[in-house]
């Protein structure tokens, strides 16, 4: 661990990771927080799953374009005035008792989602060296995937207490906190757009964006089925509390598979990582469908999700190698544009199945879903050969002093 106690001794370390923690928890928070809030005011479950179907849709449908804003114009204003707008939005939610109301609004927010994650991944490369740049992705997955298990037992736990009106109003002052404090933070307002290469091509003709895409659609459909197969099936055996088991061992274990691949060495290549995890994650999603909602699912999703957790790292490494000058934030936001929009529909099927055939059906699915897009990163592996080098000292040294932050 002594990596990362040289890492958290480097300047603009803690302060990266403690800015957005808030914003990120109210990401967390927000899915169920608008879930309940739907449920309690209708007495629909239907009409809840629609509000958090729309408003997942509508972020992943406009994240390259908010991706597009802050590598165009940089964090400061952008972040400036998401950040309290998608605030305001949650308050007057809270305050309605109109399902129209809220399911309008629920498509609002989703279009107008602070980018926060995608806004801090890039400053990192500002703080640190090409040499711990692994090691600062692995702090960030973990602080990210941290967020993701924190945050929905936050929302739960108001949205069924005697004052559910709190998880919305606490999901917005988390917000307001965390996404104000990035807005503010040097690293941040000193962050400055990369300048595009003059005749470079469409981001959209980039031929690694577009073999990532077709990977990701695969990924996102297999996870969208993966999110309702294991609620359906707990609820099938009359076991629904089950399924949080399930969920916390996903993350707490996707928060250690992060930072254990955060130690590996530098020596090993990107690509290489990525698509030696990428098939470990193929087998050890295969056993899924064949556990039941308690112990037997709960450790086989602990495994899939300590493998998911390190290959987070890898990836952004990978992207990072193989996307253009001046896409920092827009390269990974179509990518998720496209990913989030394909999960939306595959938790669309996953219900049916579910239904009409079964939940184990669904899982299995996932497990294919993970094996196609593995074949996919073989097959176009050229396309993404800039990730397959591994850089000299010297370049290190170099990528260091041409991204350290400006000063103003």
């Amino acid at each position: 661990m002594n990596r990362y106690r040289e890492l958290f001794a480097l300047p603009n370390v803690w302060v990266l990771v403690l800015a957005a923690f808030p914003a990120r928890v109210a990401y967390g928070m927000v899915g169920l927080s608008l879930f309940f809030k739907a449920q309690q005011e209708t007495g629909s479950i239907a009409l809840a799953g629609l509000v958090i179907g729309v408003n997942s849709l509508a972020g992943s449908f406009t994240a390259g374009i908010r991706g597009s804003l802050i590598d165009k114009y940089g964090q400061k204003w952008p972040l400036r005035i998401l950040v309290p707008g998608y605030a305001a939005m949650m308050i007057l939610v809270n305050i309605s008792h109109s399902a129209t109301f809220i399911l309008i609004m629920a498509t609002v927010m989703g279009l107008s989602a602070p980018p926060i994650n995608l806004s801090v991944r890039p400053l990192w490369k500002t703080i640190v060296s090409g040499d711990f740049l692994r090691t600062a992705y692995a702090v960030d997955t973990s602080v990210m995937n941290t967020a993701g298990v924190i945050g929905p037992v936050i929302a739960t736990s108001l949205s069924l207490s005697s004052h559910p009106a709190s998880a919305l109003i606490t999901a917005a002052l988390f917000m307001s906190v965390g996404g104000g404090a990035l807005a503010i933070a040097k690293v941040s307002k000193d962050w400055k757009p990369e300048k595009k290469e003059s005749g470079a091509q469409s981001l959209w003709r980039n031929p690694a964006l577009r073999l990532m895409m077709l990977e990701g659609s695969f990924i996102g459909f297999g996870w969208g089925l993966f999110d309702v197969a294991v609620p359906s099936f707990a609820t099938i055996e009359k076991l629904p509390h089950r399924t949080a088991w399930v969920f916390a061992a996903m993350g707490i274990s996707s928060i250690i598979g992060g930072l254990v691949a955060g130690l590996i060495s530098k020596r090993t290549s990107s690509l290489s990582a990525m698509r030696t995890t990428y098939f470990i994650w193929f087998l050890v999603a295969i056993p899924m469908a064949f556990t039941y909602p308690g112990w037997s699912m709960a450790i086989a999703g602990a495994l899939l999700g300590f493998v998911g957790g390190a290959i987070q790292v890898f990836y952004w490494e990978v992207m990072e190698a193989v996307r253009p000058k001046g896409s920092a934030v827009s390269y990974m936001a179509w990518l998720w544009t496209v990913e989030g929009s394909v999960m939306s529909l595959g938790a669309a099927v996953g219900g049916v199945l579910s239904e009409r055939i079964s939940p184990q059906f669904c899982l299995a699915l996932t497990a294919v879903s993970i094996g196609l897009g593995n074949i996919v990163l073989r097959v176009g592996r050229e396309r993404l050969k800039a990730a397959n080098r591994i850089p000299t000292d010297e370049e290190d040294v170099k990528a260091m002093e041409s991204n350290s932050p400006t000063t103003t």
